[in-house]
């Protein structure tokens, strides 16, 4: 049973919040009027789930009441009926809304693809993950910005970093995707039909944003410039503009060759640097407070496999909530909807049951 009192100490911020919306001071800040708008946006989600739960339970209570009625009890029954059909479906709405939003699903995404296994058949599988996402952000009006790219000779990608920005909540859209995605069918290069298992690694992250107050003092970067190396290694260009930037203190590496501009080959490692910090930041606090649920959003170990493409059967299997697909042709092609729907729902019922296990 949810607490109406308490519940109503929490939604008593709403006018606050929306003073706030208009208030010169805050929408002046943008850092501090998003932080607002999240608020005030989640408050008022409670709010409407909240009023259709507590209409449902007041429901119940007054057809209960009513039953000894001899006049109304036969009306009282039915709405009774009604009322406790659907006081499930409006609970769990409630529920649903009263979970934490994460505020970096409002962050755009920084993605890796990188070629496992597999030699170049690994490296075009790569591409083809690369162009996957890209459709689909093409058909959903997010933008892609290619961070650095490492291409093999028949077209694959031995590595490939994009930004994913635009649209609503990137990285939350894309958490899911972390880990090792396996591949089984015939490679362009097979002469005699045989299938082949390869593999390519996803990670993705966060992107640092001035919200993150991420200021890292240019003594713990080490910049080094190098030459940048085109299709199969060729030269690209015969200046050297390919940064590449350490951390220091955490060794970290990001770099760039994809501009032919030094500086704006600097200012985008610089941007893969701080989301790799911003992640390594999060995952330390996540084990310093014994977080212990093991989460879809993976933590971009390249051991963790978690879908497999296969192209024989025209199957795609999520490994972690037990989905199979017999749509593979489609999904390559960016229809991605399904799959991303039912791997958010699956999560969403984990956190629910979390939820439920810690309150009883």
């Amino acid at each position: 049973m949810i607490d109406r009192q308490a519940l109503a100490g929490r939604l008593a911020a709403l006018d606050r919040l929306e003073a706030q919306l208009s208030d010169p001071a805050v929408t002046g800040n943008r850092t501090r009027y998003r932080e607002v708008l999240r608020e005030h946006t989640a408050l008022r989600k409670i709010a409407a789930a909240a009023e259709a739960y507590f209409k449902c339970t007041d429901d119940i209570a007054t057809a209960q009441e009513l039953l000894a009625d001899p006049e109304m009890g036969e009306m009282a029954q039915e709405e009774l009926a009604t009322a406790t059909a659907a006081l499930p479906e409006v609970e769990e709405r409630l529920m649903r809304a009263l979970l934490p939003v994460d505020p970096l699903d409002d962050h755009n995404a920084m993605v890796e693809i990188r070629a496992g296994t597999g030699g170049d058949e690994a490296a075009l599988f790569a591409g083809d993950l690369f162009r996957m996402y890209s459709r689909w952000c093409e058909m959903h009006g997010y933008s892609i910005s290619v961070m650095d790219a490492s291409q093999n000779t028949l077209g694959g990608y031995k590595e490939v970093i994009f930004s994913i920005s635009g649209g609503d909540q990137p990285y939350g859209r894309f958490r899911f995707e972390s880990g090792g995605h396996r591949v089984q069918r015939v490679p362009v290069t097979e002469a005699q039909g045989r299938v082949h298992t390869s593999a390519a690694t996803v990670v993705v992250l966060p992107e640092a944003d001035e919200e993150d107050d991420l200021v890292i003092p240019e003594s713990e970067l080490r910049i080094d410039i190098f030459c940048a190396g085109g299709h199969g290694g060729q030269g690209v260009n015969t200046t050297y503009s390919a940064i590449r930037i350490t951390h220091l203190p955490t060794g970290l590496v990001a770099q760039c060759q994809d501009e032919r501009s030094q500086h704006r080959n600097k200012e985008k490692a610089l941007a893969v640097l701080k989301s790799r910090i911003l992640d390594a930041r999060r995952q330390a606090e996540e084990a310093k407070a014994g977080a212990t649920r093991l989460t879809l959003r993976g933590s971009g170990d390249r051991s963790q496999r978690i879908r497999t493409y296969n192209f024989p059967q025209n199957r795609l299997t999520d490994h972690r909530i037990g989905l199979t697909l017999y749509s593979l042709d489609r999904v390559m092609e960016g229809e991605l909807d399904e799959l991303f729907g039912a791997i958010s729902e699956f999560d969403m019922k984990q956190r629910l049951e979390d939820g439920l296990a810690s309150n009883g």
